[in-house]
C-alpha cells in the first residue's frame, strides 16, 4: 500500500508528459530557461522561514508537559519528518517524535500528541483558506474538492462519524478497566497522546501560538505567490487565482508523496481556468513543485546528518 502513491505520482507524470508534442516540450523547457530565479529563491526564503516558525511553534506545546528541547533539535526533527513524508506518507509525524524522544528525552506518546495538536491547527488554517476559496471562486473549486455534495449524502457521512465517534468512546471506557498489560500498555499509549493534545488549551502562550499558526501559513502562501513573478505569462494573476491555485496544489500533496505527479498537473489546471496558455501553466506547476521538492531534500538530508553530530556535540 505504501508503494502505490508513488506508483501514482510515477503514472501522472509519465501520462502528463505523453500528451505533449514536441513544440509543448520545447515551450516548458524555454520557460524554465527564461524563468526568474530570484523569485523562486524568495519562495524558497519563505519556505524556510515557515519550517523555522513551525518548530518555534512546537515549543509552545511542549512547554506545558514540562519540556523545552533546544532550538536546533526542534528545527532538524521538522525537516527530517518533511524529508520522510517524500518517501512514506506520515512517517515523518512518527520520525519527529522518535527525533525528539531520542535527542530530547520527551516520550515519544507525547511528542507525537503534541503533533497530532499541532495538525488540528493546521487542519483549521487550511480550511480557512479553502473557506476563503470556496468564497471567492466556487464554482472553479468545488469540483477539485468534492463529487458528490448533496444533503442526503452529507447528512449520511455526518451520522456515521457521529456514531463511530460513540462506538470508539465505550469501547476506549472498557478498556480502561482491563488488568490486560497489553491493554495497560495501549491505553497509557492512548493517554499520553491525549496529554499532548490538551496541551494546546493549557499552555500559556496561546496568543504567539496562534500568531506562528497564521504566520507559518502566511508564508505558505507568499511561497506560492511570489514565484507567480517568475514567469511573464504569470505575472499578472488575480488574488483569485493565488488562493485557488494554493488550494488545488495542496490538496494534491494527499493523493501521492509530496504531490509527486499531481501537483504540477493540478496547479496547471486551475491557472489554466484563468486564461493562463496551458504550457506556462504547467512549467509554474514544475518549477514550483521542482524548487519545495529540492528545499525539502537539501535540508532534511542535512538535517539528517547534521542532528547525530550536533548532539554529540553538546554532549561534550
Amino acid at each position: 500500500m505504501l508503494i502505490l502513491p508513488i506508483l501514482l505520482g510515477v503514472f501522472l507524470i509519465w501520462y502528463s508528459l505523453s500528451k505533449l508534442s514536441p513544440s509543448d516540450v520545447q515551450s516548458i523547457k524555454t520557460s524554465f530557461k527564461t524563468a526568474n530565479y530570484w523569485w523562486v529563491a524568495l519562495s524558497l526564503l519563505f519556505g524556510i522561514l515557515s519550517h523555522l516558525s513551525r518548530a518555534y511553534r512546537w515549543q509552545f506545546l511542549l512547554e506545558p508537559l514540562g519540556y523545552k528541547p533546544r532550538f536546533a533539535n526542534s528545527v532538524m526533527a521538522v525537516l527530517i519528518a518533511y524529508l520522510l513524508n517524500l518517501f512514506i506518507p506520515r512517517s515523518g509525524e512518527i520520525a519527529r517524535a522518535a527525533s525528539i524522544k531520542k535527542y530530547e528525552n520527551i516520550p515519544f506518546e507525547k511528542g507525537f500528541g503534541t503533533i497530532v495538536a499541532e495538525r488540528v491547527a493546521d487542519v483549521i488554517m487550511l480550511f480557512s483558506i479553502i473557506g476563503l476559496a470556496f468564497f471567492l471562486q466556487a464554482e472553479l473549486i468545488g469540483s477539485y474538492i468534492f463529487k458528490d455534495d448533496s444533503q442526503s449524502s452529507w447528512l449520511y457521512k455526518i451520522a456515521i462519524l457521529v456514531a463511530l465517534s460513540l462506538v470508539g468512546y465505550f469501547i476506549y471506557r472498557i478498556l480502561q478497566k482491563s488488568k490486560n498489560p497489553f491493554i495497560i500498555k495501549v491505553i497509557s499509549f492512548a493517554n499520553g497522546l491525549l496529554d499532548g493534545a490538551k496541551s494546546i488549551f493549557t499552555m500559556k502562550k496561546k496568543w504567539k501560538f496562534i500568531f506562528h499558526t497564521v504566520f507559518i501559513w502566511l508564508m505558505y502562501v507568499l511561497m506560492f505567490y511570489v514565484v507567480t513573478f517568475a514567469l511573464p505569462e504569470t505575472t499578472n494573476l488575480p488574488f483569485e487565482a493565488i488562493i485557488v491555485g494554493f488550494v488545488v496544489g495542496g490538496l494534491s500533496m494527499a493523493l501521492t508523496n509530496g504531490g509527486l505527479g499531481t501537483y504540477p498537473v493540478f496547479v496547471a489546471s486551475a491557472l489554466i481556468l484563468y486564461n493562463i496558455e496551458d504550457n506556462p501553466a504547467r512549467a509554474f506547476g514544475w518549477i514550483m513543485w521542482t524548487a519545495q521538492t529540492i528545499m525539502v531534500i537539501v535540508f532534511g538530508s542535512l538535517s539528517f546528518i547534521l542532528i547525530p553530530i550536533y548532539n554529540k556535540y553538546q554532549k561534550k
